[in-house]
């Protein structure tokens, strides 16, 4: 349930839930975390399809992310909802075809809001963030690399975004 007191809403998005959106959720909500943001920017995860609700992230996407220091274990797969447009400040997908879908499901006055991840990486040359799903190990450690640099630019971006909205308000 999204934090009504948070200043910002992030979702993050891909097919199924299971692999890299709840990678983005876990690694995104312990930058916030770190940087002190936790309790301004709610963060949350879905899929575009319905495919594995309420069941746990892949087990070696966990895997994968906890080796990293990311711990998974309590996120569960849902489907992206009409919902998600009207609460979330940005809709983050990871791949094209996520992307498109979400679009097809936003209302148009929401596309403004639908990004993809990639586009915050700061050091990788990126336009999506692969489906590990049908892969090996370094299909999830590659999706783990893209989702920290995107998240480290999100970050910033978030921290920007913070800082402006505070100053327009007036205060410090």
């Amino acid at each position: 349930m999204p934090n009504p007191e948070a200043e910002l809403h992030i979702v993050f998005f891909c097919m199924g839930n299971i692999c890299r959106s709840p990678t983005a959720h876990g690694v995104f909500r312990q930058r916030l975390h770190a940087a002190g943001l936790q309790s301004r920017v709610w963060v949350d995860s879905a899929g575009t399809h319905n495919y594995h609700p309420g069941k746990p992230p892949d087990p070696r996407t966990q895997h994968h992310a906890l080796a990293r220091g990311y711990d998974l274990s309590d996120l569960r797969a849902r489907q992206l909802v009409a919902a998600d447009f009207e609460r979330a400040d940005l809709l983050l997908g990871m791949d094209w075809d996520n992307l498109a879908l979400a679009e097809a499901m936003a209302p148009a006055s929401h596309h403004r809001k639908i990004r993809r991840l990639t586009e915050f990486c700061l050091r990788h040359d990126a336009t999506v963030v692969p489906d590990p799903y049908y892969g090996g190990s370094e299909g999830f450690e590659h999706v783990l690399d893209l989702v920290e640099d995107a998240c480290d630019g999100l970050l910033r971006h978030v921290q920007h975004r913070l800082q402006h909205r505070g100053r327009s308000r007036g205060t410090p």
